[in-house]
C-alpha cells in the first residue's frame, strides 16, 4: 500500500497565527486540492494528521472542527480527490498527550490502523513538530515552504534526512516521480 500523510494548515490550505477557526477561514493554497488528486490517481492514500489545539483553547468546537473538516472534503471531492482519514489532536500543549506533534500518538494511530510500516511514507509538514514526529516515527519527512515552512527552515535543526519543496505540489510530482 502507498501512503502519504500531511499536515493541514499551511500544507493543504493557508494557515493564521490566529487558527483556522471556521470553515470561511478554511481557503485551499494553490495546487494543493490537484496535489492531493494526483496522489490519489497515483494509487496512494492521502491521510491528514494535525494538531488542533485551538479545541482545547476554546477557540472553537468539535462542531466547528467537523465542519471546517466537511469543507476541506467537499472542496477535495470537487477536483476528484479524497483522504482516506482526518486523525488530529485536539490538546492544548499543556496536556502533554502523546497525540499532539512533536509526540508521535497520531504517527502510531496510522501506522496500526493502516497495519504497514511508516519507513518511507512520506509525511509533509511546515513546522519543526511536523518533522520531528515524522522522524521519530520512522517516516520521510518533507518540509513545504508555504505556512510556517520558510521561517522553519530558515531557522534550521531539520531532522536528517528532511527533504524540502516550495509546496504540496513541488512534493507530490517527486513522490509520484519516484514512487510511481
Amino acid at each position: 500500500m502507498k501512503l502519504v500523510i500531511l499536515d493541514r494548515d499551511g500544507v493543504i490550505n493557508y494557515d493564521s497565527d490566529r487558527y483556522i477557526k471556521s470553515p470561511e477561514e478554511w481557503k485551499a493554497i494553490p495546487g494543493s486540492v490537484e496535489a492531493i488528486s494526483h496522489l490519489n490517481q497515483a494509487g496512494y492514500r492521502v491521510v491528514v494528521a494535525p494538531n488542533q489545539s485551538g479545541v482545547a483553547r476554546g477557540l472553537f468546537d468539535m462542531a466547528t472542527l467537523n465542519a471546517i473538516h466537511q469543507k476541506m472534503m467537499d472542496t477535495l471531492a470537487q477536483q476528484g480527490a479524497t483522504l482516506d482519514a482526518i486523525f488530529f489532536c485536539p490538546h492544548a500543549n499543556e496536556a502533554r498527550c502523546n497525540c499532539r506533534k512533536p509526540a508521535t500518538g497520531m504517527f502510531e494511530e496510522i501506522q496500526q490502523r493502516y497495519n504497514i510500516p511508516l519507513a518511507h511514507v512520506p509525511a509533509i509538514g511546515d513546522s519543526l513538530r511536523d518533522l520531528t514526529a515524522a522522524a521519530q516515527a520512522g517516516a520521510q519527512p518533507m518540509l513545504v515552504l508555504t505556512g510556517k515552512g520558510q521561517k522553519t527552515r530558515e531557522a534550521g535543526h531539520l531532522p536528517e534526512g528532511t527533504r524540502v519543496f516550495a509546496d504540496l505540489a513541488d512534493a507530490v510530482r517527486n513522490i509520484i516521480g519516484l514512487r510511481s
